[in-house]
């Protein structure tokens, strides 16, 4: 996996705020969320494999269910039995409701990232309206309290 995604790229068209990392990697090859949660979900299915074989008959059968757990599907054809198997489900939907969160939250700040650019783009272009009226009203308000000031140094002193 060296080089640069195909997200990556993707993402790199929107500008480069949505591209913004806070460490470089240590070389062209690095190692992504999913391709970590693809390797834990082999791994912890062939672990739930071993803990509960009466369960689970083939060690295909672990990862499996591993996969409908992180993926939030959960059919419901494998259960695991076990205490332990049990502990390590929690852990893998816990992990799913948070790698689905992070993929959403990136694909999300890279179009708010892009209609922020649209935006800015716009705007240097031609002045937001509601800019424009808030400006209109901030000088007529300057206006009124100028003649308001004025009438009120013409009342007679009391």
């Amino acid at each position: 996996m060296c080089g640069r995604p195909e997200s990556a790229r993707w993402l790199g068209q929107l500008g480069p705020q949505a591209t913004r990392t806070r460490r470089a990697p240590p070389a062209n090859c690095r190692v992504h969320h999913r391709d970590l949660w693809a390797l834990a979900v082999i791994f912890i299915g062939v672990i739930e494999w071993l803990i509960d074989p009466k369960t689970f008959h083939t060690v295909w059968l672990g990862p499996w269910w591993a996969v409908e757990t992180v993926t939030t599907v959960a059919y419901g054809d494998v259960v695991p039995g076990q205490t332990a198997g049990k502990v390590i489900a929690s852990f893998l939907m816990l992990g799913g409701l948070s790698l689905l969160s992070v993929s959403t939250a990136a694909i999300t700040s890279g179009f708010v990232a892009r209609a922020e650019a649209q935006r800015e783009a716009s705007t240097a272009e031609q002045p937001d309206p509601v800019i424009q009226k808030l400006d209109e009203m901030a000088t007529q308000l300057a206006e009124v309290r100028a003649e308001l000031s004025r009438l009120h140094r013409r009342l007679p002193p009391e």
